[in-house]
């Protein structure tokens, strides 16, 4: 301290977060998934997730082909769930989507037609 080399200290007259908070054994846990953003979703939950992510950003694919594409990965999980089961967390109920009914909507939204490259 004599040194100086505890001033201008990062967080220096700050409160230290979550101290007022209850003790957690698992904080640092819960602290390194959320800095590295890192799902916690089981996969029944997971992929419902990622099918309401697909359908709200549909607009944003630059060609049927990625479309299809992502459809197609979604839909082969959703398969592989409903086959086997989820590990952890709730069974699903959810059914492969309907390809050319996303496609056809893909297109409405963007004004393309068939462009399958």
């Amino acid at each position: 301290m004599a040194r100086g080399e505890f001033e201008n200290l990062p967080g220096t007259g700050r409160p230290i977060a979550g101290l007022d908070e209850p003790h957690d054994e698992l904080w640092w846990v819960k602290d390194k998934l959320r800095r590295e953003d890192i799902a916690t979703l089981p996969p029944s939950l997971a992929v419902r997730r990622d099918r309401d992510q697909l359908r709200d950003h549909l607009a944003d694919f630059t060609s049927e082909a990625s479309l299809r594409d992502a459809l197609d990965d979604l839909n082969q999980r959703i398969r592989t769930i409903n086959r086997y089961g989820s590990p952890s967390g709730p069974p699903t109920t959810l059914m492969p989507q309907d390809v050319e009914e996303y496609v056809a909507r893909w297109r409405s939204l963007t004004g393309r037609d068939s462009d399958r490259g």
